[in-house]
């Protein structure tokens, strides 16, 4: 079968076209984006459609919004929300109206309501249609840029996000003036090292960043003062949050009971201001690190740095990405100068032409020409003379362009006026071609000059320092009791008419010893079957390693053993033999110690069934006579006699 002049020998193998087809456009058309300009195509025809609309106006979105379907085959919504995301940036759209809030998420109102025009900077640095590739839209009737001649790392300074078919792209926003001053570093080639700064402000770990590739991670946090003992303060939130999933998130976390606060309140505006109101008694340093280990006030942020270069999506870091932004610029600029040194020198050839075709009556010579070729041969006898005057040989066209000149210009020309534009001329041309010979410094000052011009009020705003991660073991609140219901074989919180064993909370895991000398190590719930008459469940603490001391019996009549042991590693709900798992086997004496002091110093009291023979019935035994071991071992034989009962001495 043919299918748009392609043939496929099956159905699959179309299938398998069509679906690398779709993978691809979607990778290089709308989710990844471009490292010439940092732009995804949406981005790039938003902007190219403001440029043909700008006036120095406001225009309402929704007339750009309408501007933009001319270049981009998609639906409004999408163009909408991609020009919204932009504005909300505030650096290449100036912006009138509801945007939204991004410390909220709070939308921004219709595109019918609000303005957008674009800011002197962004008609600074991305705009140049005499430096532009340009291609023909999708449907023909119109020219788009290839990629906008961007000379700023603009993806580092907005970041990018996309997920495309088996692709995806992080990259996370870095700051203005940080950007300017690594991209100097770049062109003087020395060493370029740049880390995220986030517009909400907050804490930052960025040691484990990678150069934003994948494998890296950056941990943010919100930033929580002390006002008083009873009442903390959000005054930044972490990059990705808003106030609103914040709340939720320490809402969630208090109801859980991991951590102890009475109410929150959000007067959020231009800046975040959360107020955490604790509840009686509450350690404010203690909610805090709760805040940190159980909810949205500290977050981990994985990057992905992919961009398209080449044609192909790339995974570059972003100290890559920044000096390849930072040399297309100075390439641009080399454009440009060589564009303007063109331009000047035409100027001047013209100017000096138009001199001498006027102070030298050149123009009386074509009087009598009957014919057009007649009025060009004598004008160019004219100038034969004066050839070594020009920089370049004079063509038809420059001739032609003197017979255009107007009478009321020949006879208002001012000879002197003319000499000071001509060396105005000539000094831009030597200014020009000094440039293209210290473009290096040509760019350096370019940055210098943005950063003088646009930088301020752009200065960091995310505190960098590496903090340590909270362990959510010992901040969780211990809101709950353990119970164990003996007689029944369960444990749990929910058990509250059975013996309480220790206060705990839901984070925690707990012990469970059975008769039979199985051992498991569960995660506290409301109610959990451990076994019938256990010997021994309590709260399990993996940094509170404890000794345990057991006696027990090796299957229906084998020897009694005596055993010390320390748990060490475990696999939660997976059951641990304590002896040789013999049918039979029975726990005799349990107890925990905490320490080897208290565990050495422990004396029972053995009481053997009466036998024949049998003088001694009781024996008193020490375990500070056995070793310690892993709780896989067995112990040592107390004796091979039936054993009573064993108590305490």
């Amino acid at each position: 079968m043919s299918l748009k002049g392609k043939e496929h020998g099956s159905l699959g193998n179309m299938y398998s076209d069509y679906f690398l087809d779709y993978a691809s456009y979607v990778i290089m058309e709308r989710a990844v984006p471009h490292l010439g300009d940092g732009l995804k195509p949406v981005q790039r025809r938003i902007l190219h459609a403001m440029r043909q609309m700008e006036d120095g106006r406001y225009n309402k979105v929704a007339n750009i919004v309408g501007d933009t379907m001319k270049y981009h085959p998609h639906g409004n919504t999408a163009i909408e929300d991609a020009l919204v995301g932009m504005g909300q940036k505030d650096l290449l759209i100036d912006t009138q109206g509801n945007w939204g809030n991004v410390l909220t998420g709070d939308p921004s109102a219709a595109g019918r309501y609000i303005e957008a025009r674009l800011t002197p900077f962004a008609l600074e640095v991305a705009f140049n249609p005499k430096t532009t590739e340009w291609a023909q839209s999708y449907d023909g009737r119109n020219r788009e840029p290839v990629t906008l001649p961007m000379k700023f790392p603009l993806l580092l300074a907005h970041g990018g996000e996309g997920i495309a078919v088996g692709l995806a792209c992080k990259i996370l926003p870095h700051n203005f003036n940080e950007l300017i001053e690594q991209c100097i570093r770049a062109l003087r080639k020395q060493k370029v090292e740049i880390v995220p700064d986030f517009p909400t402000g907050g804490l930052m770990d960025a040691s484990e960043y990678n150069d934003g590739l994948r494998g890296g991670r950056v941990r943010v946090r919100a930033k929580i003062e002390v006002v008083k003992r009873n009442l903390l303060k959000i005054i930044e939130i972490p990059w990705g949050t808003t106030t609103t999933s914040l709340q939720a998130s320490i809402v969630a976390a208090q109801e859980k009971g991991k951590i102890k606060i009475s109410r929150i309140e959000d007067n959020t505006a231009d800046e975040a201001d959360i107020l955490i109101h604790l509840s009686a008694g509450s350690d404010p340093e203690s909610v805090r690190d709760g805040l940190f280990a159980f909810t949205d006030c500290e977050t981990s942020i994985s990057p992905n740095s992919c961009v398209i270069a080449d044609g192909k999506p790339q995974f570059l870091g972003v100290s890559e990405i920044l000096k390849r932004s930072a040399f297309q610029t100075k390439d641009l600029l080399k454009q440009e100068l060589q564009i303007k040194l063109e331009e000047l020198e035409d100027k001047w050839h013209f100017s000096s032409l138009e001199k001498i075709f006027i102070e030298k009556r050149i123009y009386r010579d074509i009087e009598e020409c009957e014919t057009w070729e007649a009025v060009i041969d004598a004008i160019e006898r004219g100038l034969k003379p004066y050839a070594k005057r020009f920089r370049r040989a004079v063509t038809k066209d420059d001739i032609v362009r003197l017979t255009e000149i107007r009478i009321k210009r020949i006879s208002k020309y001012d000879s002197f006026r003319a000499d000071e534009e001509i060396k105005g001329l000539e000094n831009a041309i030597e200014e020009t071609e000094k440039n293209l010979r210290g473009l290096t410094r040509y760019a350096i000052r370019y940055y210098e000059n943005l950063r003088k011009k646009y930088g301020s009020g752009k200065e960091p705003r995310t505190d960098e320092g590496e903090f340590e991660r909270v362990d959510r073991s010992q901040v969780v609140a211990a809101t709950e009791t353990l119970y164990v219901d003996e007689k029944n074989g369960f444990a749990g919180i929910s058990l509250k008419k059975e013996r309480s064993v220790e206060k705990c909370s839901r984070l925690d895991d707990l012990i469970a010893i059975s008769q039979d000398a199985k051992m498991r190590v569960l995660k506290v719930a409301d109610k959990a079957f451990v076994g019938k008459r256990p010997v021994h469940v309590a709260i399990f603490r993996k940094a509170e390693e404890k000794i345990y001391s057991m006696i027990y019996r090796e299957g229906r009549d084998g020897p009694v053993m005596a055993k010390r042991f320390r748990v060490g590693g475990v696999t939660r709900d997976k059951i641990y033999e304590l002896g040789k798992g013999t049918a039979g086997t029975r726990v005799l004496y349990f107890a925990a110690h905490d320490d080897l002091g208290e565990s050495d110093a422990n004396t029972v009291v053995v009481h053997l069934k009466p036998a024949l023979r049998l003088r001694n019935v009781s024996r008193e035994f020490q375990f500070g006579e056995i070793g310690v071991k892993g709780r896989g071992a067995k112990g040592n034989i107390l004796t091979k006699h039936a054993v009573d009962r064993v108590v305490r001495a």
